[in-house]
């Protein structure tokens, strides 16, 4: 199984140094010195991280064999992806490698269903849970305990408490849609007076 593990930005200095944008929990174990990244674009690896550090908040890696800026500034944008046994889970209960939580069935709280989760979007900030409903329709759910409190990896289903409209848009509660008559009758109340 091969699990995304980060993106190679702007070159560092002129000795070949990278920066990298890092997109697993466990940097130390897929980005530590002597692992060996496959790539994508593959012409570009695979990569053997030579030395990492951190500067400035962002971790630094230095590759074997790229010796200068010009080689490092070569490598940017390209995506590092780590081969993971498929029975591997992380060390932390509460999270989960993409693979484990595409295909689990996505369920409300009550157990009625609402579809399949069909991929896991990471944004800086948050994760994204995409899930195509019986209609064919996606829904993005964000991935945060308030609205999925349940992973069971056992039974193969995600458990779901969505906010209104999140999954059925005619549920969705319009923000300010009494307050927005009460102006519109005090416009025209206005108008009528001049």
């Amino acid at each position: 199984m091969q699990l995304v593990v980060g993106r190679i930005g702007r070159a560092h200095g002129i000795r070949g140094d990278v920066s990298v944008e890092v997109r697993t929990d466990e940097p130390e174990l897929r980005l530590g010195p002597g692992a060996v990244v496959l790539t994508d674009p593959a012409s570009a690896g695979p990569l053997t991280v030579e030395s990492g550090r951190v500067h400035s908040g962002r971790l630094l890696l230095r590759f074997a064999g790229v010796k200068d800026r010009n080689a490092a500034e070569a490598l940017r944008g390209t995506v590092l992806i780590s081969e993971v046994d498929p029975e591997e889970s992380p060390e932390d209960p509460e999270e989960y490698y993409d693979h484990q939580l595409i295909g689990l069935d996505v369920v409300l709280l009550d157990g009625t269903p609402v579809g399949e989760l069909t991929e896991v979007v990471h944004l800086p900030y948050q994760d994204l849970l995409t899930v195509r409903t019986a209609d064919g329709t996606d829904v993005l759910v964000p991935f945060v305990t308030q609205i999925v409190p349940t992973i069971d990896l056992e039974n193969q289903r995600a458990v779901i408490t969505p906010p209104p409209g999140l999954i059925d848009l005619e549920q969705a509660e319009v923000a300010g849609a009494s307050s927005a008559e009460d102006t519109d009758e005090g416009a025209d109340g206005a108008e009528g007076s001049k």
